[in-house]
């Protein structure tokens, strides 16, 4: 274990999708194998992919991620502010792990300056508890129309004294340009904090790299700290549906031992993340698709999390995609909904807290009914598979309640003292919303409404709350085992993927990265003793 060494360090990008994220959870992965107690933090995080904590507060996926390379539990302080987009022009504001408001763009710059006193004591709140804190920015540096209220890249380094490392993605092309115009583009003050750059996503020849390093360097008075190689097998955990788009279109596959999975891809897709478990089995195929003919011929079909569920259900029935999962159903297809997306698959949906749209009807494919609270439910449930036993754990973020009518559930979670209560429907016949808030009811044919089971199933329709499910290894593959048998394939699930050894490797080739291809020394120089003092001024237009 090496000595105590204390600071912190700021990774700004040119753009979103540059690698902020990864080279963080790089940096603290690498940090935490000498030893170095670390954590990982994120201002202000704008994204649809999100987890919940041991103790319920909602934060950015990513930075989950980051922790579990660090080696710790995630917290809210981690990601104090997180803005879950509902449509162009408004969003969901979480701090710290709770949902506060709903803001359009022009009143969140207003409530900024609130947030900012949060967002400086979590830091200082972690680097108290922490040996470093790896900060990473929010989209760019040099978004120069928003710089007088920012909380997340400059505004935060100059308020903590954090250095800054700038990253830029090379495969996008342009990179040269893109380095020295965010740093041409900020003020002195913040420019004094610029230390050095990342190049992200290299493929080819090193040497031929080596003129442009030397200009930049020469041109703005800062080191490139390391060139980053492009590696396969980065894309779990991702926080940004940007990131879809870097994986590209898969061929479709052909033979009876292979899955073929379509996941829709609405504009509002949330924890896409969720799918990210069936793509790392073997024979098993993962597309993203829009298309009704890109539907109908895949195995199973997944509705993943939606922000906005009506808006995203008008949007599937815009397509005719409504009409083909609905045959697939009929037909005895396998049909996965996934919160946003089970509730899409319920009879009807009555929203007056999130689209204001009153009752909808849903695709009507499970005999369910959703009702929107204004609270958001936020959890770390686990349970048992109904009928085989296999254990389950999860998290649940949802402003829906799902009253089941019918069906099998899925999930057993008993309530402490281990067995599943009852209740009799409220007067009417209405299920009642069960009174911890959390387990969805199920109305059976007694009548009853079973507090201690989640989800639903229908023939080869599943539906669920839980985000995560997927990553339990044994309830997967009992999970594709089923689907395989509906679809009329020879597929037989791989024995031994684990997910979570998965993440940790994937976690670990961040970690060689970092020490195989940056400048390490140069790394800790500035986490221990900020930003070098006479940084050149790069004046626009040099």
């Amino acid at each position: 274990m090496t000595a105590r060494r204390t600071g912190a360090l700021l990774v700004a990008g040119t753009t979103s999708d540059a690698g902020k994220s990864v080279l963080t959870a790089g940096l603290c992965r690498w940090l935490a194998r000498q030893g170095v107690k670390v954590a990982p933090f994120k201002a202000q995080n704008m994204s649809l992919n999100s987890v919940v904590t041991a103790d319920g507060a909602e934060i950015g996926r990513a930075q989950a991620m980051q922790a579990a390379a660090a080696g710790i539990e995630p917290e809210a302080a981690m990601n104090p502010v997180l803005l879950k987009p509902g449509g162009e022009r408004h969003s969901q504001v979480v701090l710290l792990g709770r949902p506060i408001a709903e803001v359009d763009a022009m009143s969140y710059r207003d409530l900024k300056a609130r947030l900012f006193d949060v967002v400086l004591d979590a830091l200082a709140s972690l680097r108290s508890r922490f040996d470093v804190v790896v900060c990473e920015g929010a989209g760019s540096p040099a978004e120069i129309n928003l710089r007088d209220r920012d909380i997340a890249n400059m505004g935060l380094a100059r308020a903590a004294g954090l250095p800054v490392v700038v990253v830029g993605d090379i495969d996008r092309g342009g990179v040269f340009a893109a380095l020295y115009g965010t740093l041409a583009l900020l003020s002195p003050e913040d420019q004094a904090l610029v230390s050095g750059f990342v190049i992200n996503k290299f493929r080819g020849d090193h040497a031929l790299l080596g003129p442009g390093l030397d200009r930049l360097r020469s041109l703005t008075g800062r080191p490139v700290l390391g060139v980053l190689p492009w590696a396969e097998g980065l894309w779990l955990d991702v926080e940004d549906s940007l990131a879809l788009d870097a994986r590209g279109s898969v061929a479709p596959p052909a033979g009876r031992g292979v899955l073929r999975v379509a996941v829709i891809r609405y504009p509002r897709i949330s924890n896409f993340t969720d799918v990210d478990a069936l793509a790392l089995e073997p024979g098993v195929v993962v597309s993203f698709v829009t298309r009704p003919e890109e539907v109908a011929d895949a195995d199973l079909v997944v509705l993943p999390g939606s922000r906005a569920t009506v808006a995203d259900l008008a949007w599937l029935r815009s397509r005719g995609l409504d009409a083909v999962i609905a045959r697939r159903a009929a037909e005895g297809r396998p049909v996965l909904g996934i919160c946003g997306g089970y509730q899409m698959l319920a009879r009807e949906i009555v929203d007056e807290v999130e689209s204001g749209a009153g009752a909808v009807p849903g695709l009507g494919l499970l005999p369910t009914r959703v009702r929107f609270g204004r609270d958001k439910i936020l959890g770390r449930p686990s349970g048992v598979t109904v009928g085989s036993g296999l254990p389950v754990t999860a998290y649940e973020i949802h402003h829906g309640v799902v009253f089941v009518e019918g069906g099998e559930p899925l999930f057993e979670a008993p309530a402490e003292g281990g067995e599943p209560s009852f209740e009799a429907p409220a007067a009417g016949g209405e299920p009642r919303t069960p009174r911890d808030g959390r387990a969805e009811p199920l109305a059976g044919d007694a009548g009853l409404v079973a507090r201690g089971y989640e989800g639903c199933r229908v023939g080869a329709v599943w539906g669920t709350t839980w985000h995560g499910v997927l990553e339990n290894d044994a309830y997967r593959r009992a999970f594709l085992a089923e689907v395989a048998r509906a679809a009329g394939r020879d597929f037989t699930p791989a024995a031994d993927t684990s997910f979570e050894a998965a993440r940790q490797r994937r976690l670990d080739l961040l970690g060689d990265l970092v020490a195989e291809h940056l400048d390490t020394g140069a790394l800790w120089r500035l986490i221990e003793g900020g930003a070098p003092a006479g940084l050149p001024f790069v004046p626009p237009g040099g």
